[in-house]
Formats: structure tokens, C-alpha cells, sequence
């Protein structure tokens, strides 16, 4: 099986997602990769709990992106590690992000405080490969280089007049 298969040399990688609120906290999203090629979609759903409003129908947004962190990871240590010629055996991880949260006035705002993937691995293999395993799976964790990185993230807004930057 030749690495990388079907993929050209470099690529962007993209994802939509389209939701809608249907409960008193509940959000329907149904998210499609769009490139380089299509899968999907993929449907879920967030809610919130009772601080919120929301009857916790679903998990709550912060869960899906710890989740989201922790199998990127788990995903790439793996593929990899077929790649690289490490053995294992088993592997764990116990992720923790904590966030900082200030009330101001009615609403609230937060900041990231820290981000800490701890990875349990079970090989036969020395210990300077499995670092190596882990160290090429955190440049390929889309989601670890994300949050590595000062972004810009741009909302619109539908107005009757075309689209307003918020």
C-alpha cells in the first residue's frame, strides 16, 4: 500500500458544517468534508445544560472540540506508527483543557488557560522512536496545529442588504 495513496503532494483540507437550532439549546449540525475530496456528512448535535437552558439532549460544544483534540491525536499516533514502523501494542490518552471564564455583567468571557495531552503507549520499541511516533503525530493533528497557531476566525452576518462583518 503506497503512503499517502490518492493524494497529490500538498492539498488543503476543508470542512463545512451547516446548523440549526431546533430546541431551547439544541444545535442539528450536519458537517461534510468538501475537500481534498467528499465524506460525509456527518450528522450530530450539541445542547446545553440546565445553567444554559438547555435539557442536555446532546453534549455540550466543549465536549465534541476536547473530543475532537483527543482523537486527532489518537488517530494520527496511529497512522503513523504504521508509517514509521512502531509497534502498538495499546494506546490511552488523558487530555485536559481548561479554560478561564470571567463574568462580565449579564454575559461572561473566556479565554484558553491550558491545553495537556498525556499518551500512554504500549510498545515494544525504543523509547527515542516512540517519541519520534509522537512528535510526527502532533505536526499532523490538524487540530493541535491549529491551536498552536494566532488565527482569524471571520463571522457574517445575513442582513436584507448581502453580508455584514461582525
Amino acid at each position: 500500500m503506497r503512503e499517502n495513496a490518492g493524494m497529490p503532494a500538498k492539498a488543503q483540507v476543508q470542512f463545512n458544517c451547516n446548523g440549526h437550532a431546533s430546541g431551547k439549546m439544541r444545535n442539528d449540525l450536519e458537517v461534510m468534508m468538501k475537500l481534498p475530496f467528499e465524506e460525509g456528512p456527518f450528522v450530530m448535535a450539541t445542547d446545553e445544560g440546565s445553567f444554559h437552558g438547555g435539557d442536555a439532549t446532546a453534549p455540550p460544544p466543549l465536549a465534541l472540540f476536547v473530543a475532537g483534540l483527543t482523537g486527532c491525536i489518537m488517530t494520527q499516533i496511529r497512522a503513523f506508527a504504521k508509517r514509521m514502523d512502531v509497534s502498538i501494542k495499546n494506546l490511552d490518552t488523558e487530555t485536559r483543557v481548561v479554560w478561564n471564564w470571567e463574568a462580565k455583567g449579564r454575559i461572561y468571557e473566556t479565554a484558553p488557560h491550558s491545553f495537556e495531552i498525556d499518551v500512554l503507549i504500549d510498545s515494544e520499541d525504543a523509547q527515542d522512536k516512540v517519541v519520534a511516533l509522537i512528535e510526527a503525530a502532533r505536526k499532523g493533528c490538524f487540530l493541535e496545529q491549529t491551536l498552536g497557531r494566532a488565527n482569524t476566525i471571520r463571522h457574517r452576518m445575513k442582513t436584507e442588504d448581502g453580508w455584514l462583518e461582525v
